[in-house]
């Protein structure tokens, strides 16, 4: 259903793309300015495609939640077994024993689940696998491996709250020990033409090394309330990851983008070189290209060889888009160009781009720096300690008829090579 509503705005989207073009298009053959009644349909027109765009946004968040299979994994059978005996040792059949044993931990606690169950939980915590640092929460303080439907849903919510975290080099460790992590910048060494009977001269690569940790993020306490939790229609696998991975990845996301590196990870952008500058009033003065000129100039401040990779992006906020999609080239040609069909992504510029919130808006401040462009994936470095974790408290809310969940998981980040990636800065 989420596909067949995502189709039909995609294409109500390009029909008033169309009618906007066609605006502009009448006037400028005619040589003359925008009647009134041009403007108020254009502007009609703007203002539909602004909330068109959003369910657009919604429907694609909807669709990537609903392809994470929330429901229990069943037993199935064994391909390898002519009779289609049911095999007790795949780790299909064990992951979804292990699933319905913590929905019933979550709804009702330990007393709600079977022997088998207790059992399967306790052998899970015991193993100390490498999703999970057991050092942090103990089992007898409620604390369990969540399985990969629970975690799935937390990890997308947690993406869809930050694009910079899509499409950095993110890496996972099987601790949280900091993690020494090479660096080389050898761009300044080139080869030289050598002479007959001439020694070659001798360049050494020089490395460095930068420190990444891993700071622990809680989603801070969920209280349920029991009745809620022992009624079946109240579909808690799927509500619960999502409140915990929304209030994380606001967290998580606001840091990759602004973190100053000094009790939280290293954003991209305090760390990111100019690559292009003007003012705002520039900027949003629409008819003089100024703003196309500026974004041409960033860029093109991206060396030629992390261009050539061909996952360079821009990065900036809803508000930053909202003024680029008025943007024109020098032809009248608008430079945000819509989802042309359903899989393909709109563009800025023929190049795509990436909404994170956590950037800052364009202002009238002199250092605003509203847009990176570059490869984010060569340029900036995520590590993910381990694995996400969810708490169970019992007893402490047990007068209010309620239970407390959090969850926590570990991530720290710091830029690898802040040649990949620049920022459009604002002068006074």
């Amino acid at each position: 259903m989420s596909g067949v509503m995502l189709r039909d705005k995609i294409e109500e989207q390009n029909r008033l793309w169309t009618r906007m073009q066609e605006i502009q298009r009448v006037a400028q053959d005619e040589s003359r300015d925008w009647t009134a009644e041009e403007r108020t349909n254009w502007d009609a027109a703007n203002t539909k495609i602004d909330e068109v765009s959003a369910d657009i946004e919604r429907l694609e968040k909807m669709l990537t939640l609903e392809s994470v299979d929330h429901d229990q994994i069943l037993e199935r059978a064994n391909p390898g077994d002519p009779s289609g005996n049911k095999s007790e040792d795949t780790d299909e059949a064990r992951e979804g024993k292990y699933t319905e044993a913590f929905g019933r931990w979550l709804r009702g606690g330990m007393d709600y689940c079977t022997v088998d169950q207790r059992q399967l939980m306790h052998q899970k915590a015991a193993q100390g696998e490498q999703r999970l640092y057991q050092g942090i929460t103990t089992p007898s303080l409620g604390g369990y491996l969540v399985p990969d439907g629970f975690r799935n849903t937390m990890t997308e919510t947690l993406k869809a709250f930050g694009g910079l975290i899509n499409f950095a080099n993110v890496i996972s460790t099987s601790t949280g020990n900091p993690l020494s992590w090479p660096t080389n910048d050898d761009t300044g060494n080139v080869g030289a033409i050598l002479d007959e009977n001439t020694i070659i001269p001798e360049t050494n690569v020089t490395f460095g090394t930068k420190a990444v940790g891993a700071y622990t993020y809680t989603s801070k306490l969920v209280r349920v309330s029991l009745q809620l939790l022992q009624d079946n229609v109240f579909n808690l696998d799927s509500w619960l990851p999502r409140k915990l991975g929304e209030r994380i990845g606001r967290a998580v996301a606001d840091d990759l983008v602004n973190g100053t590196g000094t009790g939280e990870p290293t954003g991209a952008l305090p760390t990111s070189t100019e690559g292009a500058t003007g003012t705002y009033a520039n900027f949003i003065d629409y008819d003089s290209n100024l703003g196309y000129n500026m974004m041409i100039d960033l860029e093109h401040s991206i060396d030629p060889a992390y261009r050539a990779l061909g996952d360079t992006r821009y990065i900036f906020n809803d508000t930053t888009l909202k003024h680029i999609r008025k943007f024109t080239d020098t032809t009248l040609r608008p430079l945000w160009v819509p989802v042309p069909v359903p899989g393909m992504a709109a563009t800025v510029n023929g190049l795509p781009y990436s909404i994170d919130q956590a950037m800052p808006s364009p202002a009238a401040v002199a250092g605003t720096k509203p847009i990176m462009f570059g490869n984010f994936n060569a340029g900036y470095l995520v590590r993910q300690a381990l694995d996400v974790q969810a708490v169970r408290l019992t007893e402490r809310y047990a007068d209010y008829l309620q239970v407390g969940f959090f969850g926590f998981m570990r991530l720290d980040a710091v830029p690898d090579d802040t040649s990949a990636y620049k920022h459009l800065n604002f002068s006074a």
